[in-house]
């Protein structure tokens, strides 16, 4: 390391490792990464099927839980995050989905925040990918990101779709293109049957540059301050504390987790949370932490009634086999995801597009520890996409080696129960669709016998779990209730970002590692006062615009309608 730098990046995750080989390519800018988890030279975290194993993984795992959930039994629920090269993006299903179009155009409509909307964004998503299904209107074939179509055949796939006919929930051949709404087979950011993670994508590149460095196993610290300006970091590395400098800025790609700690310890913050840890007040933010959400999820499990499922894959001689395959040929069942099906649809007539997300999978597994215990049956998960509960991060302590304290505040507004007994509901209609005769034996979970809307609510708060993508925390706004502008410039400081999914000023409906990088590589032209990309107005087909029934609904101390907060 040198001791100055003219960006120093924290965190190597899905934004940082964007951000290392934009910042480097021209070869005039020096850069430093700085990540608290090893390299990324676990085996099974570049074997798509390995994921089961590896997002559990302490080793590279920050391992968070949140503080109780009042509204889920008083519950600690496992937030496994990245902890190595790669972040999340080295450990996650590797679904990529980047949202519905009317996402971003909320942010840039109403949420005040121009230069967001979709059009805006499409540019970027198309630059950073290299899809399988060649280049067109809404997707790239040249970016450094490799994703991959769906490949796994399975009658239960088949099932799976035609039942999106039959229900009237549609289907989709991309949920990313034309039509971003019903069931569909979901690409995967990998390429050549290996995980393609923000470090291969992005990283590798940068580190091939002379004036890239990344050190990893470091711990940091504080972002140091000389009046209103970034001047470096302090971060613990080998047993010693080292100072780095920045000549032109600092950025926090830390994730919506440990982004708000890091300003927190740095001073900057709700003044009342640093005084209650005696930090000294740098820069008084009372937005650092607030504004948290998820997408909360429940599954819902059938036994098959035919050997179809992929329950003998944890057998010892097959998981041998599976591997040896996946090493000389890179194909077959190690190089799925398993997660190859899903969809995006309509959980009431309120919303104007999707409200729900769907994940499906050939396969029934369980947890005892971190061992996998699979059955013969399938798997049908859906997320809440645009829940009304919001959280906050709040310190535990002044120390960096302490965890934050993660409060969701999971279904604290009625609106989202609701939502997910919708969901629920849902899931229950696609399995009974003709498709699934064949396939549908008794359901495990919920047990049969679960059938009241008393059973089903009990069901979700004492079941219901993360699905892992924690946003929203550092917002960007022009007002006090945010952190960042649209720049991601933090309000008030010069020579700081952050640039991560903490930022996001609502959670967009799909997952958050395609959307991450792509306002990663916006943040870059924003850094190096590049001129954007061009808008691309692409062609979409949606269900027929829905007018949404007024329901009023109490989102904290103030009242909103459905319209304000679907």
């Amino acid at each position: 390391m040198q001791l100055e730098y003219d960006y120093i990046i924290l965190g190597a995750g899905s934004a940082g490792c964007v951000l290392a080989n934009r910042l480097s390519e021209s070869g005039e800018h020096s850069v430093l990464v700085v990540e608290a988890g090893p390299m990324d030279r676990k085996l099974l975290i570049h074997m798509p099927a390995g994921v089961h194993s590896v997002y559990k993984d302490p080793s590279i795992n920050w391992n968070y839980e949140t503080e109780a959930e009042t509204e889920l039994e008083q519950r600690n629920v496992e937030l496994p995050r990245g902890r190595v090269v790669g972040g999340s993006s080295s450990i996650n299903a590797m679904v990529y989905m980047r949202g519905h179009p009317k996402d971003y155009d909320r942010w840039n409509d109403e949420l005040g925040l121009s230069g967001w909307s979709y059009a805006d964004c499409l540019p970027y998503f198309r630059a950073g990918e290299a899809s399988e299904r060649g280049a067109s209107e809404w997707r790239g074939d040249s970016g450094p990101l490799g994703v991959s179509r769906a490949k796994l055949q399975n009658p239960l796939f088949d099932a799976f779709l035609t039942a999106g006919e039959t229900s009237g929930q549609g289907t989709s051949d991309d949920l990313n293109g034309y039509k971003p709404e019903g069931l569909a087979r979901l690409d995967s950011t990998t390429r050549n049957g290996s995980r393609c993670s923000a470090a291969v994508a992005h990283l590798r590149p940068a580190l091939a540059r002379p004036k890239v460095d990344l050190v990893t196993h470091a711990l940091v610290e504080q972002v140091l301050l000389d009046n209103k300006r970034a001047i470096g970091v302090r971060f613990q590395h080998q047993g010693k504390v080292k100072i780095i400098r920045a000549t032109r800025e600092v950025i926090l790609s830390c994730g919506a987790i440990k982004s708000p700690q890091v300003l927190m310890l740095s001073g900057i913050g709700p003044a009342e949370e640093l005084r209650r840890h005696d930090i000294p007040l740098r820069h008084e933010m009372p937005a650092v932490g607030q504004n948290l959400q998820d997408h909360l999820k429940i599954h819902c499990t059938w036994r098959c009634t035919q050997a179809i499922t992929y329950h003998r894959v944890g057998r010892p001689w097959n998981k041998l086999l599976i591997g040896a395959r996946w090493l000389t040929h890179k194909d077959g069942f190690g190089a799925s995801n398993i997660w190859e099906a899903g969809g995006l649809v309509y959980g009431n007539d309120h919303v104007d597009y999707p409200n729900l997300q769907y994940h499906f999978a050939p396969i029934s597994a369980s947890y005892q520890g971190r061992k996998i215990v699979l059955s013969q049956g399938f798997t049908l998960q859906v997320d809440q996409l645009r829940p009304a509960s919001r959280g906050y991060i709040a310190l535990n302590s002044a120390n960096p080696a302490d965890k934050p304290a993660a409060h969701f505040n999971y279904l604290a507004e009625d609106y989202d129960l609701r939502e997910l007994i919708e969901g629920y509901d849902k899931i229950q209609e696609v399995v009974a669709q003709p498709a699934f005769i064949a396939f549908r034996g008794e359901r495990n979970d919920p047990a049969a016998g679960v059938k009241s809307e008393s059973e089903i609510e009990n069901w979700i708060r004492a079941t219901a779990s993360t699905d892992y993508h924690p946003s929203c925390s550092c917002r960007m706004g022009t007002d006090e209730n945010s952190v960042v502008d649209a720049e991601m410039k933090v309000h008030g400081l010069d020579g700081l970002r952050v640039v991560d999914a903490s930022v996001m000023p609502a959670i967009v409906s799909g997952n958050l590692n395609a959307p991450t990088q792509m306002m990663a590589a916006r943040a870059a032209d924003f850094i190096l006062g590049n001129e954007p990309l061009v808008p691309e107005q692409a062609r979409f087909h949606f269900q027929q615009e829905r007018k949404p029934t007024v329901r009023v609904v109490k989102t904290g101390d103030e009242e909103q309608t459905d319209e304000a907060i679907s």
